[in-house]
């Protein structure tokens, strides 16, 4: 569904990069540079989530028997860890420029500040449909959507320094930017490091998931229940539901199954039908 998004995206972005690095050089300014730099981690980026995208789509086999799903998560997580030491350099240059500003060419920052603002705003709105359902996806609207957010921020500083001659704007604008950024991408961050250490995702309250199980007819216990995420857009489930009367058929398994993906989007559960409770020698998940 995304292929023509990253094409698009990646091919702009790697022409920009140039376009940036070329004029950043010769302006003298570093919120240009600084911001081509973090372009080219954009780009590594999106072809990241690509990669990982083409991935999950893998069937799954004897040696992976999920398939490679949590590739997805895996993306997720590099593309806020990219995003972050990226600006946290950006930062550390900003600062030391701020001892010593040099002068720049405005109007050649605000012309190729304003391309950068049209390409990564048309590139982050690719994605903005999926950013929703899928934290890879979101990772890639997120990168673009923080380039657009920096090529506005040099825009502005571009202009300031034509009207007052301020050197110190190019600096002061990358902190700036820099901060906003890295605020807005650290949910990314604990969202996809969460996943990755199998927490139970966001949105699917385990105690909900507990009482739907327990509320079940014929079900007296509810044990050994687990939730992950499978990927970035499935989650899993399995646990041992205690059923003294035997076996409910089929037709009651499918029930259970349907009610949890309706309610918790939960699309792959597994469950075990005991007819009394076992230590499986897990611990309870539910206090």
């Amino acid at each position: 569904m995304f292929n023509h998004a990253f094409i698009i995206g990646i091919t702009l972005n790697v022409a920009f990069v140039i376009i940036e690095v070329f004029y950043g050089w010769h302006a003298g300014s570093l919120a240009l540079l600084a911001d081509a730099g973090h372009n080219l981690s954009d780009v590594a980026g999106l072809l990241l989530a690509w990669g990982a995208l083409a991935a999950g789509r893998r069937a799954p086999d004897a040696r992976y028997t999920y398939g490679w799903q949590r590739a997805s998560i895996l993306a997720a997580f590099t593309n806020a860890v990219l995003l972050l030491v990226a600006m946290g350099s950006l930062m550390w240059e900003a600062a030391h420029r701020l001892h010593s500003p040099v002068p720049v060419e405005g109007m050649t920052v605000i012309v190729v500040a304003a391309i950068g603002v049209v390409i990564n705003g048309v590139t982050a709105a690719l994605f903005m449909a999926g950013r929703e359902h899928d934290i890879n996806i979101r990772g890639a609207f997120v990168h673009m959507a923080a380039d657009a957010l920096v090529s506005l921020g040099v825009v502005f500083a571009g202009m300031l320094y034509l009207w007052q001659g301020w050197a110190w704007v190019d600096p002061v604008t990358s902190l700036a930017i820099a901060l906003v950024i890295i605020m807005s991408t650290w949910g990314l961050f604990r969202q996809s490091l969460h996943l990755l250490f199998d927490g139970v995702p966001d949105g699917i309250d385990l105690a909900a998931v507990d009482a739907l199980l327990r509320s079940q007819p014929g079900v007296t216990e509810v044990h050994d229940l687990h939730v992950w995420a499978m990927s970035t857009t499935e989650c899993a489930l399995t646990a041992h539901l205690v059923m003294p009367a035997g076996h409910p058929g089929d037709a009651a398994l499918e029930a259970i199954a349907g009610a949890l993906q309706r309610d918790f989007s939960i699309t792959h559960p597994t469950l075990q039908i005991e007819l009394e409770s076992h230590d499986h020698g897990c611990h309870a998940t539910i206090t």
